[in-house]
């Protein structure tokens, strides 16, 4: 499911034109993007949690060259579903 299949759903469901179901999705995204870059975690019950992780620093191998490299410290974005999420999907 795309973006615009959401918004086609959303807007089919609730009515509202399609121009502001895609302005308040798309800012919506923005503003758990914006949370994350500032590293607060967003919550959303019944949905799941979207949290900023650490990825501790860690060396690798390209083996192509037969070189090793060292890969910084970094943040990722993850998701962490529900419980009831998680029980639906697995229905």
């Amino acid at each position: 499911m795309t973006k615009a299949d959401i918004v086609s759903e959303i807007a089919k469901t609730t009515g509202i034109d399609k121009g502001a179901v895609l302005s308040v999705v798309e800012q919506f995204m923005t503003v758990v993007k914006d949370s994350l870059a500032h590293g607060e975690n967003v919550y959303l019950r019944g949905f799941g949690s979207f949290t900023v992780k650490q990825r501790a620093e860690k060396t690798a191998r390209n083996i192509s060259k037969n070189t090793t490299l060292v890969i910084p410290a970094h943040n990722i974005p993850a998701f962490k579903p529900a419980n009831s999420f998680k029980a639906d999907v697995a229905k």
